[in-house]
């Protein structure tokens, strides 16, 4: 047994930014070198993401997940005790095979991940060396990712205040990662200030740190972004652009899109591709995230005849798992990935799916949750993994500017080492380095 061997795990509770409990694990070595995780939890999940394991009854209104932590301290701590933590790929088996179902509902996929994260950082420790470099399976020079910055929301975020869940600035001519956090805190602020002008509430903050005003429709939520964009000093579209996190998913009610905030104005899935269009001429729209629902493959091949030059960027549509994406590449479906460990359960599972997009010529974003904590390890694996871009909300609250101030600090350290994706990024598909099928 080497001494980079896993000898214990040790889980609790504890909470994440909504106050929600979630898990905390740390890992120990036989060599005393120890990886400590938080995991993070969603609040708008696909129906086909890994299961967490919530406790249910009074606790926490349900939520509470003791039997998770008792899961890591028991079954899971002994399905890994002994194996190199070194080798990733076998520690995630032999969680899965522990947990013996396909979205690790038995024990939870909040147990499994807390397990998976935590042997990766240790293994970092282990080795003296930062997570980044350890979860590098490429040999190239480490790759600074293209930020998302969360200036609106609405949706499951913001207590449905507009229909859409996340409108989002992507700083477009910034050449550096410190220079894209400066362009996306300006525009922030100039949101705040153009709200205030309008009379409208600024000390609603949604739950990734954005705004959560109460808007007459959700174009509306168009020009305030390009308001922002104007009033921080910047150039719409040359400068600073627009994502938008549809989430259709959430408001997709018997075969129909239903915005309830515009008086139950109900689409079609060709009336909402029509509405995104119309959005995507008239604004300086650079991204659609889940433009449609999860399950709605027609829909989803129609958007991307017609929207394909902006990136359409699948989250409930691909969860993180091999199967659906190798499932779009197949059928030609959206052109961008949306990444979160969380949703498929380990560190593996989600290193297959980029590596997937990557050959199939997909872009890639990896993706913090609503329910976020204190952990930057999120930063490390959107370097390591050469993502090219990465969302993990706005410029404001500690569990956000914790993988912001990670990256701050890696491109200070690295220098002229490491490269900024840029816009090149969100523009630009990556080139096919093999089938993906």
């Amino acid at each position: 047994m080497t001494d980079t061997a896993i000898a214990t795990a040790f889980a609790w509770e504890a909470l994440d930014s909504r106050g929600k409990p979630t898990v905390a694990c740390e890992i120990t070595l036989r060599d005393g070198s120890t990886g400590q995780v938080t995991v993070p939890s969603g609040a708008s999940t696909g129906r086909h993401e890994a299961r967490e394991l919530r406790d249910g009854g009074l606790r926490y209104d349900g939520n509470g997940v003791r039997d998770a932590v008792g899961n890591v301290n028991t079954v899971l701590a002994e399905s890994v005790r002994g194996i190199d933590s070194l080798d990733q790929p076998q520690v995630d088996a032999a969680l899965r095979a522990a947990d013996g179902s396909d979205d690790l509902g038995r024990l939870g996929a909040n147990a499994v991940l807390a397990v998976s994260i935590g042997t990766a950082i240790a293994a970092a420790a282990a080795q003296h060396l930062p997570l980044y470099r350890t979860v590098d399976d490429t040999g190239r020079a480490p790759l600074l990712p293209l930020p998302m910055v969360n200036i609106l929301s609405g949706g499951a975020h913001a207590g449905r205040s507009i229909d859409i869940q996340d409108f989002l600035v992507v700083p477009m001519s910034a050449t550096s990662f410190s220079d894209a956090i400066e362009i996306c805190s300006r525009v922030r602020r100039g949101a705040t200030q153009v709200l205030a002008e309008r009379d409208l509430p600024v000390a609603l903050v949604a739950d990734e740190g954005g705004l959560g005003p109460i808007l007459p429709s959700n174009r509306s939520a168009l020009d305030v972004m390009v308001a922002a964009i104007e009033r921080a000093g910047f150039t719409p579209g040359a400068d600073a652009a627009i994502a938008i996190d549809v989430a259709a998913t959430q408001f997709h009610t018997a075969g129909d899109y239903v915005l309830a905030a515009e008086n139950g104005r109900r689409l079609t899935s060709t009336e909402l591709i029509d509405e995104l269009v119309a959005w995507s001429g008239d604004y300086p729209i650079v991204s659609l995230e889940d433009a449609l629902a999860e399950d709605d493959w027609h829909g989803w091949a129609l958007a991307t005849a017609r929207l394909g030059g902006v990136q359409l960027l699948g989250d409930d549509l691909f969860v993180t798992n091999e199967r659906r994406l190798r499932r779009g590449v197949a059928d030609g479906v959206a052109n961008a990935v949306l990444v979160k460990p969380n949703q498929i359960g380990t560190l593996t599972d989600a290193r297959s799916v980029v590596a997937i997009a990557h050959a199939a010529g997909y872009r890639t974003v990896l993706s913090a949750r609503s329910g976020e904590t204190e952990d930057s390890w999120l930063a490390d694996l959107a370097i390591g993994w050469r993502t090219g871009q990465i969302k993990v909300g706005s410029t404001m609250r500690s569990e956000r500017t914790a993988k912001w101030n990670r990256l701050l600090r890696l491109e200070a350290e690295l220098g002229d080492s490491a490269e900024y994706a840029g816009a090149a990024a969100i523009t630009t598909a990556p080139h096919p380095v093999v089938s993906a099928l």
